[in-house]
């Protein structure tokens, strides 16, 4: 498990491509895994909202922060993803349930929420990928109706590292739609954090994303 399950104040409430990674072992623990100049890290959702005192804060997302922070300086290309809603999208409700199209209002397009965290450090070459642009559909993942795989395939990216929030939600959608693009994906796991919710829902994600190809690495390993 990625993220391991703590009580929330805010609550939230296909055909794979199959990569053989020899740097996963049977034991579970990863060998040293050497980045190269065409890999890229996506770094999905670090934004106030989600984090502790947001409007759908993920318990201790902010934490992944300093772990994010250590990555980036050893990729050459480096991806922000970020909610980037319109005041009337399809998952906001003034009483929210906490799952799909019910939840709080978050990450609306110019707020102080929708700001990444202060602490991110962000490449002055990054590239931002504004989601969820669209009022009628949710849009989890940085891949959908975006340029993202665009502007991989642009710089011969074919390779990819995902980190950020929330596990169980748009770090999965991201991860399960690069290997549906065709990218050979990672997930580091120290570098995420998830809601678990309902209950177990990060255990299953981290499964679903393994069982259709995905990596799990941790930040130590890298080069």
């Amino acid at each position: 498990m990625v993220c391991p399950p703590a009580p929330l104040d805010r609550r939230w409430g296909k055909t794979y491509h199959h990569f053989f990674n020899p740097n996963w072992t049977e034991n579970g623990r990863s060998n040293p895994v050497r980045i190269r100049s065409r890999d890229g890290l996506i770094v999905v959702d670090i934004q106030k909202d989600f984090c502790p005192g947001g409007s759908l804060s993920v318990d201790r997302g902010d934490r992944v922060v300093p772990v994010i922070n250590r990555l980036i300086p050893k990729f050459s290309h480096v991806f922000l993803s970020r909610d980037w809603h319109p005041p009337n999208h399809c998952s906001f409700s003034h009483s929210p349930k906490f799952v799909d199209k019910s939840w709080p209002v978050h990450c609306v397009a110019g707020s102080p929420g929708a700001e990444f965290h202060p602490l991110l450090s962000i490449p002055e070459l990054a590239i931002v990928i504004d989601k969820g642009v669209d009022p009628n559909r949710e849009a989890y993942s940085a891949f959908e109706e975006t340029n993202l795989a665009k502007f991989l395939r642009d710089r011969g990216i074919d390779r990819i590292f995902v980190a950020g929030l929330a596990t169980d939600y748009c770090v999965k959608s991201t991860v399960l739609d690069a290997l549906n693009q065709g990218f050979e994906t990672f997930l580091v796991q120290d570098a995420c954090r998830g809601v678990d919710n309902p209950p177990g829902s990060v255990d299953k994600a981290i499964e679903e994303m393994k069982e259709s190809g995905a990596s799990p690495v941790r930040s130590e390993v890298f080069e």
